[in-house]
């Protein structure tokens, strides 16, 4: 595979090839809300098809801001702590843009979306890798410590993890604000799936903290929350003195997302209810999935959040992941995503990621092709 194209882009051009039933690319396979396109299309019949304001327009800070209140009953500036951004990519790059120099180390916990590493050489910064504990994909704090010196400015976290459906604990947070305050560190915190964890849990974010609030860069999606991740919507949210650093290598990569469809997002964000239910309608159709993969031979990883599966394989095949995964494509015409690409050295768990946000026939189909 060539290294400067993304695993995603490799999978989902050879399921298009083979006609395979796309379980890897991690989009909703079933039709946003038509209220909310409806909004779209009022709003640019109405006129609003210009530029918005470099931070976002107003109504969505507005609501997003009150929707952190509600949800983690915390208080954010609308003026000066919230950048709407094209996507949560975006913010993700435009943050470590902003405050990594050459030279600086930023520990990054693997399996790790891709972007981590790619951001941070691009500053000129250096990746730390630190793996998490296969088969729960816990953080192995010890390592964490062990990892940080005093070239050491940021530490990446993902919760709910993209691609193992890990999901942090309160005494992950209470560990990680001892080491923020004992070793001056900054967090990057990548929360794109909150709304979307299982079986009670709740969802620990950075910003349940007053100590991590306080030194950390923290990114939503509104495109995975929404179902519309081709509109490339997302946020940040930080205290001043680093969104203004943040707000500053923004103007100068997108400047701003697509202004009708952030109005359309405000509108329609004020009705709670459009993200409250999300973590049982994924939940179901994890069940649904498990159910249907039952007697295919693969074996589930307990997914704690996000809409990923990982199922091992290891008494199937002694295949690679990626030879699997490529194979299931062309001969059983199920496209997946082979776990090895997330780590800087192709770790080998023998497991495959599953994304299930999909309608349910196309599970099902999907689970019986690799029954055959």
């Amino acid at each position: 595979m060539d290294k400067n194209t993304t695993i995603f882009a490799v999978m989902s051009a050879l399921a298009q090839e083979h006609k395979a039933i796309n379980l890897a690319q991690g989009f909703p396979g079933f039709p946003c809300d038509p209220k909310l396109v409806d909004l779209v299309y009022t709003y640019m019949k109405a006129g609003h098809n210009q530029y918005s304001p470099l931070a976002g327009v107003l109504s969505l800070r507005e609501v997003i801001v009150q929707k952190v209140f509600n949800v983690y009953g915390v208080n954010y500036s609308v003026t000066d702590e919230i950048c709407v951004t094209a996507g949560a990519t975006e913010a993700v790059y435009v943050a470590i843009q902003s405050f990594i120099t050459a030279g600086d180390e930023v520990i990054i916990l693997e399996p790790a979306f891709d972007i981590y590493a790619a951001a941070v050489e691009a500053a000129g910064g250096i990746p730390i890798f630190v793996k998490l504990v296969f088969p729960d994909f816990s953080i192995d704090w010890e390592s964490v410590e062990d990892a940080i010196n005093g070239k050491t400015k940021l530490l990446i976290i993902n919760s709910p993890h993209n691609p193992t459906g890990a999901v942090i604990s309160q005494s992950d947070i209470d560990v990680l604000e001892n080491l923020v305050q004992k070793y001056h560190l900054h967090v990057l915190s990548d929360e794109v799936y909150e709304h979307i964890v299982f079986d009670g849990r709740t969802h620990y974010s950075v910003l349940r903290s007053d100590i991590l609030r306080e030194r950390s860069f923290v990114v939503f999606s509104l495109g995975k929350t929404l179902h519309v991740t081709g509109w490339r919507l997302g946020y940040c949210l930080a205290p001043k003195r680093l969104m203004d650093k943040f707000k500053y290598r923004h103007q100068y990569v997108t400047f701003c997302a697509a202004t009708p469809l952030q109005l359309a997002c405000a509108t329609y964000l004020k009705d709670e209810n459009t993200y409250l239910g999300l973590s049982t309608f994924f939940q179901q159709k994890r069940n649904y999935f498990l159910e249907e993969m039952r007697g295919t031979g693969f074996e589930p990883l307990r997914t704690k959040g996000t809409y990923f599966q990982l199922m091992s394989y290891k008494n199937l095949s002694e295949e690679t992941d990626i030879e699997l995964a490529k194979r299931l494509t062309i001969e059983k015409k199920v496209a997946t995503i082979p776990i090895s690409v997330f780590y800087h050295d192709a770790t080998q768990h023998h497991v495959l990621r599953f994304c299930f946000a999909k309608e349910s026939e196309e599970l099902k189909n999907a689970a019986t092709l690799l029954k055959s």
